[in-house]
């Protein structure tokens, strides 16, 4: 490939990036805030709604993402057609059209949300529950009430024991929203192998990995600095706390 073909289609791929930022940036914008609530309702003493909770989590996490977009992307047609489809269903549906951009992109984005939701479902719910009941008694007894016990004792400790597993699903989404190509949804891998045959090269694809590997890369440096930041917070509370049972022990 000449210089000038490099260059253009290295243009090409930058117009693309914005798509997969698309992808990227509104599944952790739904995924987070669901997964919370998942992981509340897994550990609800109601068991109904714990056992229909770990239902959905085993689902998500035992089938394959690209199954659950291609699900997502066709569901519709065959959901109208269906003879057990209630009359309100197919109505509310049958205005949607399959063919806009809008729906492949919110089928695919419904698909990648309820798929992240399920494990950072299980990451919450870990870091929730490997916080000893002692620290509240403790926080109660040097004075804290419940809202400065959990902003200022438990959520640090929550945050800092989720922050690895939760970087390590964030960068892992960077790589999944190339699944994106297979329904299809114009994105980075889709042009890449789109353009192979064209330039009748591998490098369109060798490009589209680099740009994978940059956006990583600097995901990995950003996530490591939000954890030193949480890690000095959490170190901060504690020498605090420390120096108020030692004045209280001193009283």
């Amino acid at each position: 490939m000449t210089s000038e073909q490099i260059s253009t289609l290295f243009g090409l791929m930058l117009e693309y990036t914005v798509p997969t930022m698309k992808i990227f940036g509104f599944t952790l914008l739904y995924s987070i805030p669901l997964g919370m609530v998942v992981a509340l309702l897994k550990m609800c003493k109601f068991k109904p709604v714990s056992w229909l909770t770990n239902v959905y989590i085993l689902i998500m996490r035992g089938t394959p993402l690209l199954l659950q977009l291609i699900v997502a992307q066709y569901s519709v047609p065959y959901i109208i057609k269906s003879d057990i489809c209630p009359d309100f269903l197919r109505n509310m549906l049958s205005g949607v059209d399959i063919r806009s951009e809008s729906y492949t992109f919110n089928m695919m984005l419904f698909a990648f949300v309820l798929n992240y939701a399920a494990y950072f479902a299980e990451i919450f719910r870990g870091g929730i529950e490997s916080i000893p009941k002692g620290q509240y008694e403790a926080a109660g007894a040097l004075g804290f009430n419940k809202v400065q016990t959990f902003f200022r004792i438990i959520l640090p400790q929550v945050v800092q024991g989720v922050l690895p597993a939760s970087s390590n699903e964030i960068i892992t989404l960077v790589k999944d929203t190339s699944l994106a190509s297979a329904i299809p949804y114009m994105e980075i891998m889709y042009i890449a192998k789109k353009q192979v045959p064209t330039y009748a090269s591998l490098l369109p694809l060798f490009m589209a990995g680099l740009f994978y590997f940059v956006f990583a890369s600097l995901l990995t440096v950003l996530l490591s600095a939000v954890e030193r930041c949480f890690t000095h917070t959490w170190k901060r509370n504690i020498k605090h706390i420390a120096r108020r049972l030692f004045k209280r022990g001193n009283a």
